[in-house]
């Protein structure tokens, strides 16, 4: 994790700009549209804070989080608000969030991690809580371009989500990476519910 957060210090500039445009409209409003209007969402590893800035716009309640401070000080900037550094670890709400989202974010944590960060979100989700979450799609785990990645196919995260029986699968769906001249790169997107 400390290599990926320093990859994001180093290249802060650089993956904003290659993001922050980036058309993610028809995953955020599948996941709006699980939300009653004024939710609260907490925007999980923000990122060049698109996201925030689009619900933000849509009037709901945002805090958002990312793991580097490069990264935290550019999406402040961008959205007007401030974005919290944290890592994905050191979540410990409870009953705070209607929605958490969680776009390729999450996906650098290793699989015990990851599970462990995915009972976290659910203990801060109040209930019936949507979580949407997007990995790139295949079974590789490990370093790929100096950032960890845990990839997943739906069966694979079918069987590794069994591990928190109180979050269930809603609809997962596979989509082409929006970056231009990525679009050959496949990600599989999540919609999950607390139980």
């Amino acid at each position: 994790m400390d290599n990926t957060i320093a990859y994001y210090n180093l290249n802060a500039d650089n993956f904003v700009e290659n993001t922050q445009n980036a058309d993610m409209h028809l995953a955020q409003e599948r996941f709006l549209q699980q939300l009653s209007k004024n939710a609260s969402i907490l925007d999980f590893g923000c990122g060049s804070g698109r996201d925030t800035r689009f619900f933000l716009e849509k009037g709901y309640h945002v805090t958002a989080t990312d793991g580097s401070a490069e990264i935290c000080r550019l999406a402040s900037a961008f959205t007007g608000i401030e974005v919290k550094q944290m890592l994905f670890q050191e979540l410990d709400e409870t009953n705070i969030y209607d929605g958490i989202w969680a776009c390729s974010s999450i996906l650098h944590l290793p699989k015990n991690e990851l599970l462990s960060v995915m009972r976290k979100m659910c203990a801060a989700l109040k209930d019936a809580g949507i979580i949407y979450t997007s990995f790139k799609y295949g079974d590789f785990e490990g370093e790929r371009n100096g950032r960890y990645f845990v990839d997943f196919t739906e069966d694979a995260f079918r069987d590794f989500i069994k591990e928190v029986p109180e979050i269930i699968i809603v609809e997962s769906w596979i989509t082409g990476d929006v970056r231009p001249g990525r679009g050959e790169e496949k990600w599989l997107n999540l919609m999950l519910q607390k139980i």
